[in-house]
């Protein structure tokens, strides 16, 4: 009798979590919403600069890399971005434009003296945060690559996220610049 008592107080629990879930999760990014749930359970959504050159990607895989070798020599790059035949200053406006047209995503960091920005893009369904750090790559005159990283903060629903955003866009990039990125 105690045992069942427990278990229907036990289930009860579990019925009441998931309502506050799912309104959580249908709020969206209104306040009290599941964009507030991640950041009280993760942190900050913008899991902030990355250092290509010392990169490691972490075991887990719940990120995407496209990047030259020469650019990131201790990673392993799922794609390698070709030099596109456009200046800095020209591919950084035409990433930003891409990352613009992508749904759920916001710049939320820009490097006034350096060649970096970071945006956060979010799944659609669970709102789930990924950090892309997108930085320009001087290949000589009037001639760019970049290096564009994805990290999934909470790694949901699918680790694989991060690499078809990945693909969408380099994908874009390549489409707006004349030129297709080679698989690493």
């Amino acid at each position: 009798m105690i045992g069942r008592l427990a278990g229907l107080v036990l289930l009860g629990l579990v019925l009441a979590a998931l309502a506050v879930f799912a309104t959580a999760v249908a709020r969206g990014e209104e306040p009290g919403g599941i964009d507030e749930v991640w950041i009280a359970l993760f942190g900050a959504p913008d899991l902030g600069p990355v250092d290509f050159a010392a990169l490691r990607r972490a075991p887990s895989r719940r990120d995407a890399l496209a990047c030259a070798p020469d650019v990131c020599p201790r990673a392993q790059a799922d794609a390698v971005p070709p030099d596109y035949p456009v200046a800095g200053a020209r591919l950084r406006e035409i990433v930003r434009a891409v990352a613009e047209r992508q749904p759920r995503t916001a710049l939320v960091f820009t490097d006034a003296w350096g060649e970096q920005d970071r945006y956060v893009a979010r799944t659609a369904w669970l709102r789930c945060p990924d950090t892309v750090t997108v930085e320009i790559v001087g290949r000589g005159e009037g001639r760019s690559s970049l290096a564009l990283y994805i990290r999934s903060q909470v790694g949901c629903p699918v680790p694989a996220t991060s690499r078809a955003r990945l693909a969408r866009w380099l994908a874009a990039i390549a489409a707006a610049t004349g030129t297709a990125a080679k698989q690493g």
